[in-house]
């Protein structure tokens, strides 16, 4: 990245058109992605929209010493503060940022509604704020009785203070309809993936685990109840076959649910570990003989996404946003029986019926899940419900 002028921190930024909106993205570590899901849609949106003309800025995370704003891809970074304060510290981040973009900005796009009671300061100063809901965060298991009563409040508070909720799933946004009628207005627009084949990955990555391509079955989720890995653990046993289970994710905490998974561990159950390296992940997934997915609370999940984009056998939680994903290109479980069924059969048929099944995944991510169609989407609605505030060329704080 590039260091900015201490006083002119547009000074890299190319003038915009005149029908340029600025606009600020908070709620993610930073750009480039190294974490997670917002990350990854922070830098994905927010480089698109900067390629077409739009002054877009980043909220980011730094330590204790002030950071100087920079560009990446024509987008300016802002760094904000993150104090140590355990769960807390994210709050204080997002409050921090919320402040700092209450003003001088077209559109403030939160990321989460965990600070949604100080999006209340951007609109003070007439600027509208949307905020992506981000699925259903309160009932994640990993939040004790207090967070999780917190965040439910914090969901009704953002259903009140935002001029528009951004939700990545149609079954999302169609709960805060009918959960909030007369809170803030309710979109749906989706989360994106990038295509990939198997002459764009490395097969020779697969040895660092001694696995063989098409003969196991991968799992890509964090170890929390609601993704359902134990039951996709006991799926995989009582199949009973000999192509290994893969399960990428840190299970190294103390939870006692992690601990149940790691009392499952053996040759045929693998835990690896996180793997935060693309290359390495995307080998792995489309090698996978199939891709077995858990996810229960969320909208459109990242991993499925990518999985689909990989052209992998899916093999997903039967829930509402799964099927809104995934459609005809997944098979469905409940129950450890019934996922077991469905290894057979990629077992029995996975060589002759691969080929059809990538086809259709990766067809689905090309007409609904595109970066390029997902940032049409976001520009169309940010040109019709905002307007530039400022002549072009004029500073943004």
């Amino acid at each position: 990245m590039i260091p900015l002028a201490a006083h002119a921190p547009d000074a890299l930024v190319p003038e915009a058109p005149r029908t340029a909106l600025r606009v600020a993205l908070l709620g993610a570590r930073g750009i480039p992605a190294s974490y997670g899901g917002f990350e990854t849609f922070a830098e994905q949106l927010a480089t698109r929209l900067a390629a077409r003309g739009h002054e877009v800025t980043v909220y980011a995370e730094c330590g204790d010493q002030p950071v100087a704003d920079t560009v990446y891809q024509g987008v300016r970074v802002r760094s904000r503060r993150r104090p140590r304060w355990g769960a807390a510290s994210v709050l204080a981040y997002d409050s921090a940022c919320l402040w700092d973009a209450r003003r001088g900005y077209d559109l403030v796009y939160m990321l989460g509604y965990g600070a949604a009671w100080a999006c209340w300061w951007p609109r003070v100063f007439g600027v509208p704020v949307w905020i992506n809901v981000d699925g259903l965060e309160w009932a994640r298991s990993k939040w004790g009785w207090g967070a999780r009563t917190y965040l439910r409040c914090m969901e009704w508070v953002a259903s009140k203070v935002a001029t528009r909720l951004i939700a990545d799933a149609d079954a999302i946004a169609l709960r805060f309809r009918q959960t909030y009628p007369s809170g803030a207005p309710s979109s749906f627009i989706a989360y994106g993936a990038e295509l990939v084949h198997a002459d764009q990955t490395d097969p020779s990555l697969l040895a660092a685990w001694g696995l063989l391509a098409h003969r196991y079955m991968l799992v890509v989720a964090r170890p929390e109840p609601e993704n359902h890995i134990l039951e996709i653990v006991q799926g995989h046993v009582l199949h009973g076959g000999d192509w290994p289970l893969v399960v990428v994710g840190d299970v190294s905490g103390g939870t006692a649910y992690q601990q149940q998974l790691k009392a499952m561990a053996s040759d045929r159950v693998r835990f690896v570990g996180g793997i935060y390296d693309a290359a390495q992940l995307n080998s792995l997934r489309v090698h996978a003989a199939c891709y077995l997915h858990g996810h229960s609370v969320g909208g459109t999940n990242p991993s499925l996404l990518e999985a689909l984009a990989c052209g992998n056998w899916v093999v997903a939680h039967d829930n509402p946003y799964n099927r809104e994903v995934a459609r005809d290109a997944a098979e469905y479980f409940s129950t450890p029986q019934q996922l077991a069924q469905s290894l057979d059969r990629v077992v029995r048929e996975g060589a002759a019926l691969q080929p059809q099944r990538a086809r259709r995944a990766r067809d689905i991510v090309a007409k609904h899940y595109t970066w390029e169609g997902i940032t049409d989407a976001y520009e169309a609605l940010m040109r019709a419900e905002c307007q530039p505030r400022r002549p072009a060329g004029a500073a943004t704080p």
